[in-house]
């Protein structure tokens, strides 16, 4: 591999065109440099100087090799700056979180977006199995499931609460196990799971979702309620993904006697040290899970 500083000497010979003055400006000895240009040389097997008494000029490989030299240390020397410099308000975020999480998160990192223009969001919106599995890949920097981690190298530490809820046709007004039962269910990704943790903690009927009929099946965390909405069935959903349906009138939510809230995980990979701009973002999100909310 080449040396470095051998190709700094060349340079700075280059450009003064003196080994004199050269040694002078690199706190060298002028046998020094004539030592440092010879092991370039032969480094490359080839010579680079056409040396004439005192002066010089460059061979053709001599112009090669400068020009190359010029572009490798300056790009090592960016380089340098670029990781003495940690901007907060600079570079890509690649996100991912449930698809309610997301609803109310996305917004506010769009808004963090504009007051920063060079703040970039890559944002998907994925259960939490895939999520695990993007951040092990290391395709994401930040994930939120809602579990524990069950990756081993990824570490997980508690972001948020959000309630769970249970959402019916507006006509449907005391949400019995009868009434859930000639309704059905509408069914989405994490479907199975937000119905174990409601209905277990409200209904001593309920042992597992098959008990109901499946009246339906959405993995567009915006359409899941539609269904619900034309009387086709109810389903469990987080907070959020409530909230932001757009027709709440068609709709009944009902607070049930044991309220459930789901667990929100931070999720990365283990001993992973996010650059600074991740400590704004997470700040930004946990406002942005709070603001605005009933």
């Amino acid at each position: 591999m080449i040396n470095l500083d051998w190709l700094q000497t060349y340079c700075t010979l280059v450009e003064t065109g003196h080994f004199t003055r050269t040694a002078e400006k690199l706190a060298m000895t002028q046998p020094g440099v004539s030592q440092q240009i010879r092991k370039l040389e032969d480094h490359f097997q080839t010579p680079l100087l056409q040396r004439e008494g005192k002066s010089f000029n460059l061979t053709e490989a001599g112009h090669k090799v400068y020009q190359q030299a010029q572009i490798t240390l300056a790009q090592l020397s960016g380089l340098e700056v670029s990781l003495k410099q940690d901007d907060p308000h600079t570079g890509l975020c690649r996100i991912a979180s449930p698809g309610s999480l997301g609803l109310k998160l996305y917004p506010s990192l769009l808004d963090l977006q504009q007051q920063y223009p060079k703040l970039v969001f890559d944002y998907q919106f994925a259960p939490n199995a895939r999520i695990e599995q993007l951040l092990a890949e290391r395709q994401l920097d930040l994930g939120f499931i809602t579990r524990p981690s069950q990756l081993s190298e990824l570490s997980a530490q508690v972001f948020a609460k959000e309630a769970l809820l249970l959402v019916t046709p507006a006509s449907c007004n005391k949400p019995n196990w009868q009434a859930l039962q000639n309704l059905g269910y509408i069914d989405h990704p994490d479907g199975a799971h937000h119905a174990n943790l409601l209905l277990s903690a409200n209904y001593p009927e309920f042992e597992q979702l098959e008990q109901f009929r499946l009246q339906g099946f959405s993995n567009q965390i915006s359409l899941i309620l539609e269904p619900v909405s034309r009387s086709l069935g109810f389903t469990v959903l987080p907070a959020h993904a409530v909230a932001a349906f757009s027709e709440p009138s068609k709709i009944a939510i009902h607070h049930l006697a044991k309220p459930v809230d789901e667990t929100i995980y931070l999720v990365q990979r283990r001993y992973q040290q996010l650059a600074s701009r991740f400590k704004l973002v997470s700040q930004i999100m946990q406002q942005g899970l709070t603001a605005n909310d009933n």
